[in-house]
């Protein structure tokens, strides 16, 4: 039993060998005196609104809402620490697991009139991989001009073979950062990733959230599937968002930004920024990440939404390797009577990075966090609910990767109607999952808490 914890820790040192680089997590309590006490900027499909007409919009969602303080402060700190407005007048529907995803996805493509925009971690030749392929040739060769960025690290299974044809038909590719640094077009940084998960569709109608393109999410969460790998393995859980209306617009950005830093090929002419209209009713602020920037603007959205919270917060993510940080400030929101429940994986793609997660359990229960393990399906989500009003959905997880090497990419969510979707969604994960008390957690095996021990030490490559 110990052969194998030290098995364990020998594959954990390899990890030692990736470059890691210097980049540290920034003060982010320092970085929220800092802007605190500005006001909240909201545009519409008109642009910027009155000083006045989002004073009152903050007015009528407390007053919906029952007065929570959140949505006073949290968003006029979001305003200056990120930069993009909180946009009014848009239509966002929450989409779980492949299935649904998928089917909305290429409902989008074949709808598309003008560009098709993806950005992706991960695209795999394999069935669902081979169906987008399809369909984006397909539509390439209707006029549509399709743009793809993938990441070289996350695809590096995918054969060339596969990007070979996407570029013969016609479609503009781009390697993000490629492992070969004869091919990069700029310094060459192995650990600077693109983890963002991006479908724009003229400009009009976008999905963000977790899901790679993979089979490993066609089946749902509620089946198992015979995976490529030698032992059969769950489904993946994961979340993804759908969103029309003027918020469209900022993802737009993000992804043209990318293109440009990447130095991909100009960009055909097309009506990338079409005139947009309200669709609905949801206040949306897209927030985009990257290690090019100061610090990462995801990471201290965060830690103020953790900070500002008065009655609740659940997080659910995958990968768990907290910083000293973001544990004290659970820790915290637990000591002054906040309800803080963290849902995370029973099992996972990366052993590691599980262990390093659990090394932290001890205190958090100790605190009075809350901890539940996803079973039945392997657990990809990375979302936020706090104070059932302020939500967040994208492809962020809670580690160091994350916030100092990533790309990165998610969207916040104002208000009751949309939190309701969520917290739906999370009452049914809570519900296939397994409460992990301190009593019982005080009880685990040596052979664990050698793992646990072993992949803590490493936390900041994970």
């Amino acid at each position: 039993m110990l052969a194998r914890g030290f098995r364990f820790l020998a594959v954990a040192a390899a990890v030692l060998f990736v470059t890691a680089g210097c980049a540290a997590l920034p003060d982010s309590d320092a970085l929220i005196d800092q802007h605190s006490g500005r006001a909240a900027q909201f545009e519409n499909a008109g642009g910027p609104l009155s000083a006045q007409k989002g004073a009152a919009i903050v007015a009528d969602l407390k007053r919906r809402s029952g007065d929570i303080d959140i949505l006073d402060k949290q968003i006029a700190l979001e305003q200056a620490i990120v930069g993009s407005p909180l946009i009014t007048g848009n239509k966002v529907l929450l989409l779980q697991d492949g299935t649904a995803t998928y089917a909305a996805m290429f409902a989008a493509i074949r709808a598309a009139r003008d560009h098709i925009n993806v950005e992706t971690y991960i695209i795999e030749d394999d069935e669902i991989g081979r169906q987008f392929a399809d369909l984006l040739l397909l539509q390439q060769q209707r006029g549509i001009q399709v743009n793809l960025i993938y990441d070289s690290v996350g695809c590096i299974n995918t054969p060339k073979a596969f990007f070979e044809r996407l570029q013969q038909g016609g479609i503009n590719v781009l390697e993000f950062n490629p492992i070969n640094p004869l091919a990069a077009g700029k310094p060459w940084l192995l650990n600077h990733r693109d983890h963002r998960k991006l479908l724009v569709v003229d400009g009009r109608i976008a999905f963000l959230g977790g899901i790679n393109i993979s089979s490993v999410y066609s089946s749902g969460s509620g089946t198992r599937r015979h995976m490529e790998a030698e032992q059969k393995k769950s489904a993946w859980r994961d979340t993804d968002l759908q969103v029309e209306g003027p918020v469209v617009g900022e993802l737009q950005k993000l992804f043209i930004e990318t293109w440009a830093k990447q130095q991909g090929k100009p960009l055909a002419a097309r009506k990338y920024f079409p005139e947009l209209r309200s669709q609905g009713k949801d206040i949306v602020r897209a927030i985009g990440s990257s290690p090019d920037e100061p610090y990462s603007l995801i990471y201290v959205t965060l830690m103020s939404a953790i900070g500002n919270a008065e009655r609740q917060i659940q997080l659910t993510n995958a990968y768990f390797v907290p910083d000293a940080q973001l544990l004290k400030a659970l820790t915290d929101a637990a000591g002054r009577g906040v309800e803080v429940t963290l849902i995370l994986p029973s099992h996972t793609d990366s052993e590691i990075v599980f262990q390093a997660g659990r090394a932290h359990y001890s205190p958090l229960l100790k605190a009075g966090v809350r901890i539940y393990e996803r079973r039945g399906a392997l657990l990809h989500s990375k979302t936020a609910l706090i104070d059932g009003v302020w939500s967040c959905v994208g492809s962020t997880n809670l580690d160091w990767r994350s916030f100092l090497d990533n790309d990165e990419v998610n969207a916040v969510v104002l208000g009751r109607d949309f939190a309701g979707q969520m917290t739906a969604m999370i009452n049914r994960d809570l519900t296939a999952s397994e409460a992990i008390t301190l009593e019982k957690w005080e009880q685990r095996s040596l052979l664990l808490r050698i793992k646990e021990w072993g992949a803590s030490l490493l936390q900041r490559l994970l």
